[in-house]
């Protein structure tokens, strides 16, 4: 089972996501990638910056600051996201766990209905 934490912004278009716990291997593998298709600009640019910076260290320190920069990524991009969102204005609603992301979302919406306008836009 996969846990996802419910996030939902009210207004005039209601929005809701869910976001899942765990490490992602895809943001791992394409870093700046992934942190594009997410919409994560800030951490994009944050990210880019150390990147950056990485490539100027000295010869033998380079590689494993990179596979380090990289690591990070994996197991904190979720709660990147989730960061993002906050700022976007959208607040946590709760968690909910699944097999996969369409059973979560249908628990979500079994236990707040009100989330239904949100999930479908």
């Amino acid at each position: 089972m996969r846990v996802f934490t419910i996030h939902a912004r009210d207004g005039q278009k209601p929005r809701a996501r869910l976001v899942p716990e765990g490490f992602s291997v895809l943001a791992l593998l394409f870093g700046a990638l992934w942190l594009l298709w997410r919409g994560l600009w800030l951490v994009l640019l944050g990210y880019l910056a150390l990147a950056v910076a990485i490539a100027f260290l000295p010869g033998p320190w380079e590689g494993p600051a990179g596979i380090a920069l990289q690591l990070l990524l994996g197991f904190h991009a979720y709660d990147l996201e989730r960061w993002t969102l906050r700022r976007r204005g959208y607040a946590m609603g709760g968690v909910v766990s699944g097999a996969d992301e369409e059973e979560a979302t249908l628990r979500a919406l079994r236990a707040r209905p009100a989330l239904a306008r949100g999930m479908m836009a």
